[in-house]
């Protein structure tokens, strides 16, 4: 997962644009203020794990908006990159709290976006200022970050509010996670099921407890990485096994005839061995998803994996639907959506001022929160309530991500999934 894709969309994007001749082989890896940014040989004693505090990190509101003034003398605009049509919203607060300067915010896929900020330190012709990614697996902290595309920019004030583990792989702009989906006409004592393992409980028949909707698990990093997890996270599956059962978990998985060492006796493993011989119908749209758990009733129950966003449909909607909570071992992951500085940018700081309004500015008040304050994202900030959301994100039972650990498993994970998933006996052969 590492370099091999980036290189080759790099390569193709040059050669299509005739910048192959002065196309740099490698990107400058330096943040725009002097600071090394060479890879390390060891991951796992990164250089790169937050926070880290610089020159820019003390600056103040006032201090960067007379430095970004000087930057736009020239008549130029400050670019984002940005991953959600939600960005927008930001760009006329923004412009209006910061008079003289013009904001040009971008809509595209993550991979647009990344492959945007590669392509353009390629070529040497920087245009972005600000991008912004979600990290489910290590991919971007590995991939661009350590490989000197972009920085993170860690404002003192503003981190000291927020989880210090939030802050390893970057600085966060707000944390969201999945969740099962119930049907709470056909629960109305509560949530049916509180630990994972009842998710793949059969009874003495072989009959599944509930039907399973989800995407594909497969195609959704983010589900995948969950289930990666679930492998780094072994002792607290088994554990949260021998609890509901009173009893040690059995293993039935056979790891062997893959071309990588498949742990022996994980029960994250076994998890997702039993998970993948499951039935379950596949739906690509989260509406879609819920919907289904909506229609379901108390006599042929359905239990649906999907963003938690997707809770807006029980009010817009009127569906039936809640999210499960605090299941043992844990509910999911913390995914937070990530800001950075592009490398070499123009404008370091009106970029770095960007990134502390749209999280909020020094009080959490600047506005820049508001368009992503709604249920199924959460801030991370100690002193932003989120109340929109029915529970706390550590109410919610979620954990922080450790992406080194889900990236070092995540391509054994998938290969494991999509191989186990093919011989299911429910897949149409």
């Amino acid at each position: 997962m590492k370099a091999t894709r980036i290189l080759a969309v790099l390569l193709s994007l040059v050669m299509l644009l005739s910048l192959a001749a002065c196309a740099p082989k490698t990107p400058d890896t330096t943040d725009g203020s002097g600071n090394d940014a060479t890879k390390p040989s060891n991951v796992e004693d990164s250089k790169f794990y937050g926070p880290i505090y610089d020159e820019w990190s003390e600056k103040t509101d006032d201090e960067l908006y007379q430095m970004a003034l000087e930057e736009v003398k020239d008549g130029s605009e400050i670019t984002v990159y940005a991953t959600s049509s939600k960005m927008m919203k930001a760009e006329e607060g923004f412009e209006k709290t910061y008079p003289g300067l013009n904001l040009v915010i971008m809509d595209m896929d993550q991979d647009e976006v990344l492959d945007k900020c590669v392509l353009e330190a390629g070529s040497g012709n920087i245009f972005g200022d600000v991008l912004q990614a979600k990290d489910v697996n290590g991919e971007v902290f590995f991939d661009y970050y350590e490989e000197g595309y972009c920085t993170a920019y860690y404002p003192k004030d503003i981190c000291s509010l927020i989880d210090e583990g939030l802050l390893r792989y970057g600085y966060p702009l707000y944390a969201s996670q999945s969740f099962w989906y119930y049907n709470t006409a056909a629960f109305p004592d509560g949530q049916p099921v509180t630990n994972w393992w009842q998710i793949v409980e059969k009874d003495e028949n072989g009959n599944q407890k509930y039907r399973l909707f989800t995407k594909e698990i497969g195609s959704e990093t983010a589900y995948l990485s969950l289930f990666a997890s679930f492998i780094v996270n072994a002792d607290q599956m088994a554990k949260a096994y021998q609890d509901l059962y009173g009893k040690p978990l059995e293993y039935t998985y056979d790891g062997s005839g893959f071309d990588f060492a498949v742990p022996e006796n994980n029960a994250g493993v076994e998890f997702m061995w039993r998970f993948s011989q499951m039935k379950m119908t596949f739906i690509g749209d989260g509406d879609e998803l819920v919907l289904a758990v909506h229609n379901s009733t108390a006599d042929d129950p359905a239990l649906a994996l999907a963003s938690g966003g997707k809770i807006g449909n029980r009010d817009e909607s009127g569906y039936n639907i809640a999210w499960l909570t605090n299941l043992a071992p844990y509910t999911g992951l913390e995914n937070c959506e990530y800001l950075y500085v592009v490398n070499n940018c123009k404008h370091p700081a009106a970029a770095r001022l960007f990134i502390r309004y749209i999280t909020g500015g020094v009080d959490g008040k600047s506005g820049g929160l508001k368009p992503f304050s709604k249920e199924g994202n959460w801030p991370v900030r100690s002193d932003v309530e989120g109340d929109w959301n029915p529970v706390s994100l550590a109410e919610s039972g979620a954990i922080d991500p450790d992406l080194a650990a889900i990236n070092n498993v995540f391509l054994d994970t998938r290969d494991l999934w999509n191989y186990w998933l093919s011989i299911s006996p429910y897949v149409k052969k």
